[in-house]
């Protein structure tokens, strides 16, 4: 074991050090330890945030997807996502904040005043951060794996790492994601930008000369393909992602922790300067597709290359930021669901729990999340990698009830929106298992039809669904609430005669 797999674990180390830290000085209390007591500045949203959005999946997925299909890796830098968090998040806090909203489920619940909704929406968003955290933790044992030069197996650095994030999450909630979340950020920022320079230049002299290198023996990577992975899926695609993202409960945790509107505009003001490191990390890809050809995996590429031009030290490092990029935002997952699950769920059937027992069974909840996720982590569940294709699909299905529900006047009801939830998931759910696509049932239709993103697709069906059902039923409920009055007015009038 090389002095590599120590510094990646010294890193892990120190995090849930920072972690634990966090809570010195505070009453941790449901709101303290779910949304932070809403007290966290500018700054701090902006590190949580970005600890939320760059994963494994950037720090890795990036890299090996510009090494695998090239071109395509482009969307994972898509920005489009800040234009409507600088006009959606605020509303949404403003709500959260005057009706003391701590979860996802609780902002459907309220807004639309039914708690069968809330009870709807906690499923789903459980089902997407589980999977979520699946996935997180399934990088993770690679990263570590990779960074040990193979000496600690995938499976025993998830069990850690399991551990270690549980600790952290049950002591300090939100506050701890918030310190880990700098301390990663700033590591990664180091460690991606260097790396996306150093390789371009080592080994081929430039950004441009690595280019034209590659476009001499591969130029069909340097171009989006006609069908496919086409300019039609990236735009679709794109445009799917960007209404989805904020939608995740992990994501609307952070919002609800934020201490004001401006706060969260800020931070969707000035995001797109942090994709800035996807941008090197796709350079990475690109870097590794003539210096280490033929990889079986191409989400190994970017340690690939660094333990070819690095010493061990540096390469723990790598691991180190790597690990991190799948510890804070598994640790903020894991404290949206088990708020989901103890406040949206169990509460519906006990409702005389106090906030103090929520609490309680909020902590407990953690390490059984944790241990199940381990459990499909380990054993690479083909339910779970189903399920993780069609998280953002899923997810992006409570859009539609979210956009009516910020209109001044909404023109739908709680029917509207359930009904379109409950469409728009089954045919996400159907297409997937199917694997029903427009191209799959019509494939001579061109590129630009077929390729749609069927999420997106589907959403808008979704849309349709909410709106027809929503105001028909409008018209519905307030004939049953008028003959309701009348019964009432009646009986009055009968109780004074």
């Amino acid at each position: 074991m090389n002095s590599s797999f120590f510094i990646t674990f010294a890193i892990l180390i120190f995090a849930c050090y920072l972690g634990v830290s966090a809570r010195k000085g505070k009453e941790m209390n449901m709101e303290q330890w779910a949304v932070g007591g809403r007290s966290f500045g500018s700054l701090t949203i902006f590190f949580i945030l970005a600890g939320e959005m760059f994963t494994t999946f950037t720090f890795l997925g990036a890299s090996g997807m510009a090494y695998g299909v090239g071109m395509p890796a482009v969307y994972a830098f898509n920005c489009f996502y800040f234009i409507i968090a600088y006009w959606m998040l605020p509303p949404i806090w403003k709500y959260a904040k005057k009706h003391n909203v701590m979860s996802q489920a609780d902002f459907y619940e309220k807004k639309y005043k039914s708690v069968g909704l809330g009870v709807v929406v906690a499923i789903i968003g459980v089902i997407a951060s589980v999977s979520y955290l699946v996935m997180q933790f399934v990088g993770l044992g690679i990263i570590v794996s990779a960074s040990s030069y193979g000496s600690i197996s995938s499976g025993l650095a998830v069990v850690l790492s399991g551990l270690l994030v549980t600790v952290y999450v049950t002591i300090s909630g939100m506050h701890g994601s918030a310190w880990t979340a700098i301390f990663k950020d700033i590591l990664i920022l180091g460690v991606i930008v260097f790396m996306g320079v150093y390789f371009p230049y080592h080994y081929y002299g430039g950004f441009k000369p690595m280019f034209q290198a590659i476009e001499s023996v591969h130029p069909e990577m340097l171009l989006f393909p006609a069908e496919g992975l086409s300019i039609t899926w990236f735009v679709t695609t794109s445009i799917m992602i960007a209404l989805a993202f904020y939608l995740f409960p992990h994501m609307q945790t952070g919002v609800f922790s934020s201490k004001s509107a401006k706060a969260l505009r800020w931070n969707a003001a000035s995001m797109p300067i942090y994709q800035l490191i996807i941008v090197f990390s796709v350079f990475i890809g690109f870097a590794a597709v003539l210096q280490v050809p033929g990889l079986n995996d191409a989400d190994m590429s970017l340690f690939k290359l660094a333990q070819s031009a690095f010493p061990p030290w540096f390469v723990g490092l790598v691991g180190g930021a790597g690990a991190l990029a799948a510890l804070v935002p598994s640790s903020i997952v894991l404290l949206s669901s088990a708020t989901l699950l103890s406040k949206n769920i169990f509460k519906v059937w006990r409702p005389k729990t106090t906030d103090q027992q929520l609490g309680r069974l909020s902590r407990l909840l953690v390490p059984i999340l944790v241990i199940i996720a381990i459990f499909f982590a380990l054993n690479e569940s083909k339910l779970i990698g189903l399920i993780y294709i069609m998280v953002y699909s899923i997810i992006v299905q409570l859009f539609p009830a979210l956009f009516f529900s910020l209109l001044k006047k909404n023109p739908i009801t709680k029917i509207g929106a359930f009904a379109g939830m409950i469409v728009g998931v089954s045919l996400v759910i159907y297409s997937t298992v199917t694997d029903t696509t427009l191209a799959a049932l019509y494939p001579n239709l061109p590129s630009i039809i077929k390729d749609f993103d069927t999420g997106l697709l589907i959403m808008m069906i979704n849309f349709a669904v909410t709106y027809v059902v929503g105001v028909s039923t409008v018209k519905i409920l307030n004939k049953s609430t008028d003959v309701s009055l009348e019964k009432y007015q009646q009986v009055k009038v009968d109780s004074r005669n």
